[in-house]
């Protein structure tokens, strides 16, 4: 069963809003690209258009989440952001489950055009 915040990313996707939270004690505003798992662990793609990180301020980067160490998230609102293409293979998400991409090359086990 997907945790409370692997859904609240899921309906984010779904809705094209983005999402600000906690991640590892730094604030982020954030859209998710890609979600799934890798090795048992729900993952996000994310691209990050504000907030911090380990080294300073974040404005547009592509990031991978651990969901477990997301805290205080919520959608916000505001536009929806992407960042550049994400077909370069991606390392974060080794079973993805859904993915914004429409075309996605990642062969999601759902498309939002399905939900």
């Amino acid at each position: 069963m997907p945790s409370v915040t692997y859904d609240l990313f899921e309906q984010a996707m779904r809705q094209r809003k983005p999402i600000v939270c906690i991640y590892d004690g730094f604030p982020r505003a954030i859209c998710p690209i890609i979600l799934g798992h890798s090795d048992g662990v729900e993952k996000a793609l994310t691209y990050q258009f504000e907030g911090s990180g380990s080294s300073g301020a974040v404005h547009g980067a592509w990031k991978c989440f651990d969901l477990a160490k997301v805290d205080s998230a919520e959608i916000a609102e505001g536009p929806w952001r992407s960042g550049g293409s994400h077909k370069i293979s991606q390392t974060c998400i080794k079973e993805v489950d859904l993915d914004v991409n429409p075309d996605s090359p990642f062969d999601p086990r759902r498309r939002l055009s399905d939900l």
